[in-house]
């Protein structure tokens, strides 16, 4: 069963990173907090958005194992490696989308919220282990005793000022991306934790079914 997580962690986490690449392709009209940071540093200080998101990650792995290392497990590692890596892969191909300025560049930006929302629900079901970002802010919370929601909005507002002084692309999506990538991350979340709870329970029952009749 545990090759069934990989499989839905890893396929998340290529859904999640296309959502991602999709996103900076149209940054024009503004990216997630977490990418201006990436994108700002590329643009200052070169390297590739994929490489500063892994360094970005492992940053984020070394303060949250500081601060309460039980959210820091072997999927968090290959996270913050296999997403940057997906992001330049995707770059690489020269396949991808390119603005136009006209509403084709929306629509594009909308898949890409969409893609990442669904996928980060995907790779999270797996429980594989908690994203880079997502185990540095619940060790935050749990360090200082305040509510998820506080510290992912503080976290972010800091992050987005740092890219933002640095260079990087603010816009008018950059402030809506949480209102719709959120509903989707929960509900693929709910849906694809059930889902591979109702396989589990299958698969345990069809092994017994096969072991009794041996």
């Amino acid at each position: 069963m545990i090759y069934i997580r990989i499989c839905t962690y890893v396929i998340g986490l290529f859904i999640f990173s296309f959502g991602i690449t999709l996103s900076i392709q149209m940054q024009y009209l503004g990216i997630h907090p977490w990418d201006v940071l990436s994108v700002g540093l590329f643009e200052k200080l070169g390297l590739t958005i994929g490489s500063w998101n892994i360094i970005i990650g492992f940053f984020l792995i070394f303060v949250a194992f500081i601060l309460d290392k039980s959210y820091i497990k072997f999927g968090t590692f290959t996270n913050a490696i296999l997403v940057g890596v997906f992001v330049d892969f995707y770059m690489w191909t020269g396949l991808l989308p390119v603005p136009t300025n006209t509403m084709f560049d929306i629509c594009v930006m909308l898949i890409g919220i969409v893609l990442m929302g669904f996928g980060g629900g995907l790779y999270n079901a797996a429980q594989i282990g908690a994203g880079p970002r997502d185990g540095f802010m619940l060790s935050i919370a749990d360090k200082v005793g305040m509510s998820i929601g506080k510290v992912r909005i503080m976290t972010e507002c800091s992050v987005l000022v740092i890219g933002f002084l640095i260079g990087g692309p603010i816009f008018i999506f950059t402030f809506i991306f949480t209102f719709i990538q959120s509903p989707i991350f929960q509900y693929s979340y709910e849906y694809f934790n059930q889902f591979l709870g109702k396989v589990e329970v299958r698969v345990s029952g069809e092994k017994a079914h096969v072991y009794k009749n041996l």
